[in-house]
C-alpha cells in the first residue's frame, strides 16, 4: 500500500508540473501571438 502511495504522489506531482509547463506555454504563446498582432504605435 505504501508503494501505491508514494506512486499516487509522485504521479500527482508530476501532472501538477505539466499543468504548470501547459499554463506557461500557453502564456508564451499567447505573448507572442499578441506581439505579432500588434502593428500599431505600441506595437514592436
Amino acid at each position: 500500500m505504501a508503494d501505491t502511495a508514494v506512486r499516487r504522489t509522485r504521479r500527482t506531482a508530476r501532472a501538477a508540473e505539466r499543468d504548470t509547463e501547459r499554463a506557461q506555454a500557453a502564456a508564451a504563446l499567447q505573448r507572442a501571438l499578441d506581439r505579432r498582432d500588434n502593428g500599431g504605435a505600441t506595437g514592436h
